[in-house]
């Protein structure tokens, strides 16, 4: 039986921890001390740390961790990431024994040019790719390069849940509704997590249906959000780059 817990740290991150009765696995601890005292609480052995990307609010713990634990660090390939013990680029077969797991690696940049996905038990491990109704900024990919990542995680099942780094989603759903507030899943979703907030409780981990139905980063192919794009960029007949860059900026110029 396995356990996936969402583990608040910093003002808005979350620590992903799978665990059985005796053994866990973290993804993107940025920050070590929460991971440990949830483990100590529930006594738990940290095995490995699955890394996403480069950025320090993922990849802090790690050296202490891998102190504390001898556990086991995989990453994307970028000497930047403190005390990695295996290197991942995408297209691998993870497979682990305490607790007994597999993840297909997918190589998802956009956000950075190293970032990474790990795919298994159900779950997508998406780092900063994709949050609640929104996705990461491109610090150093391009829009062809996010959509093509964001083509290869709407080709999971639809009920893949979606277990991404940050708090977000109040803020995107905000963003989205200026583009897309006529979707009733989108203003469904909106009643949903504000409750969810105001209760204190998570929006994550969200499916990937509810993704496609709600998130614009995801609709690029839809024909309402072409239709934006063709409106945002004045201009006819967008490629999915295009239509995708354009939601992009528009939250970017949002966000600003």
């Amino acid at each position: 039986m396995l356990t996936l817990k969402p583990l608040p740290a910093f003002e808005d991150n979350y620590i992903w921890v799978l665990y059985d009765d005796q053994h866990a696995i973290a993804v993107d601890p940025g920050d070590p001390a929460p991971l440990i005292a949830y483990l100590d609480t529930h006594q738990l052995a940290l095995t490995a740390v699955l890394i996403t990307h480069h950025h320090r609010d993922h990849t802090g713990g790690n050296t202490t961790l891998r102190q504390r634990y001898h556990c086991a660090i995989y990453a994307p390939d970028n000497p930047s990431i403190p005390a990695t013990t295996h290197i991942l680029r995408g297209g691998e077969i993870l497979n682990l024994t305490a607790p007994e797991l597999h993840f297909s690696i997918l190589a998802t940049p956009g956000h950075t040019l190293d970032h990474i996905s790990y795919v298994g038990h159900g779950s997508l491990f998406c780092g900063d790719a994709v949050f609640g109704c929104g996705c990461g900024k491109l610090f150093e990919g391009t829009p062809a390069m996010m959509a093509a990542s964001l083509d290869a995680i709407m080709a999971l099942p639809d009920a893949t849940r979606v277990c991404c780094a940050h708090e977000y989603t109040l803020s995107n759903i905000d963003f989205a509704k200026t583009i897309d507030g006529s979707n009733q899943a989108l203003l469904e979703r909106e009643r949903n997590d504000r409750t969810a907030r105001s209760n204190n409780q998570p929006t994550l981990p969200s499916t990937l249906a509810r993704e496609k139905a709600t998130n614009p980063f995801l609709r690029f192919h839809a024909p309402d959000m072409i239709a934006f794009a063709t409106r945002y960029l004045n201009r006819p007949n967008p490629s999915p780059a295009d239509v995708f860059g354009a939601i992009r900026a528009a939250k970017d110029a949002w966000d600003g």
